[in-house]
């Protein structure tokens, strides 16, 4: 029996950021953890990524408790562990230095061999004219298509 491809985007990262660099990255879970992303029950509304000791940690990722869960079960918010090569680690912390940017988690996915893995990126707060340009941009394409299709 094959799941379904577990595909969760952040939607309101390309919006409120201009993505520079991006990164996939593994994550360290428990496995009731790894259950409930696999039914695709995790969100990655108001997520970021931080550094203590050299290591990257994604705060405030949604993971929703396992049903058939029992005492051992994980909480919803807890801090989660990235795995990177020291190269990128070293990278994304030299980046994320720089005033205005941060680091941002874009997607999680399922990959080929069942493991769960998140798509980081540092990326660059964007102002508000910026995010209403970006809207503009988004209309006058969905008018395009909406000509060609006739």
């Amino acid at each position: 029996m094959k799941l379904p491809s577990v595909n969760i985007k952040n939607k309101r990262a390309t919006f409120d950021y201009a993505l520079v660099d991006t990164y996939t990255a593994g994550i360290v879970l428990t496995g009731t953890e790894i259950k409930s992303i696999r039914l695709g029950k995790a969100s990655l509304v108001d997520t970021y990524c931080y550094f203590v000791n050299g290591e990257l940690w994604v705060k405030n990722m949604h993971v929703a408790e396992y049903f058939y869960g029992s005492y051992n079960n994980h909480t919803a918010r807890r801090e989660r562990k990235l795995l990177l090569t020291k190269k990128e680690l070293d990278k994304l912390q030299r980046g994320s230095k720089d005033p205005g940017f941060t680091i941002i988690p874009v997607r999680l996915f399922i990959n080929e061999k069942g493991l769960a893995k998140l798509v980081v990126a540092l990326a660059k707060g964007k102002k508000e004219y910026d995010k209403r340009e970006s809207l503009k941009a988004k209309a006058d394409k969905r008018d395009m298509d909406r000509m060609f299709k006739r």
